[in-house]
């Protein structure tokens, strides 16, 4: 999980966040069509992409007026726990925080076994409705022996 945070100009504390769980690109920019909006006249209508790399995430700037990590205006950074970026020179500063995404392994299981049933039902040219096995119990039937009374 990746979370972003608007900070405050002059306390440096969280004002506004956002979370992606699932998200490959995060843009950032001025136009309503980015993940994140911050209206700013010096932030561009597509100012940053915050994206997956095979390592983490990385900031790429894709802004006219630039974006600026520790007062140095940059083009493409991997990004740390914790870094503060700067939309253009005098704009707002974003933090990054990257969590390790917490697996669960029972769900991990489910996914896997569901995915080959998947595989399994493309070969073939089969399909059958999903299982929803939150029901199971609903459905048996149980048989009580008079003689174990």
């Amino acid at each position: 999980m990746i979370t972003l945070s608007l900070l405050h100009p002059l306390h440096k504390t969280p004002v506004q966040s956002w979370s992606f769980d699932q998200e490959t690109v995060i843009c950032i920019g001025r136009s309503t069509d980015n993940n994140v909006v911050l209206y700013s006249a010096v932030v561009s209508r597509h100012h940053v992409e915050v994206h997956r790399t095979d390592n983490g995430w990385a900031v790429k700037s894709i802004g006219t007026n630039g974006t600026y990590l520790d007062g140095r205006r940059i083009t493409e950074v991997p990004v740390e726990d914790g870094i503060v970026i700067r939309l253009a020179r005098s704009g707002p500063n974003i933090q990054i925080h990257v969590s390790e995404e917490k697996r669960d392994p029972l769900q991990e299981l489910l996914m896997n076994r569901r995915r080959a049933e998947e595989a399994r039902e493309a070969e073939h040219g089969t399909h059958s409705e999903p299982h929803d096995s939150s029901n199971v119990l609903s459905h048996q039937t149980t048989v009580i022996n008079p003689e174990d009374k």
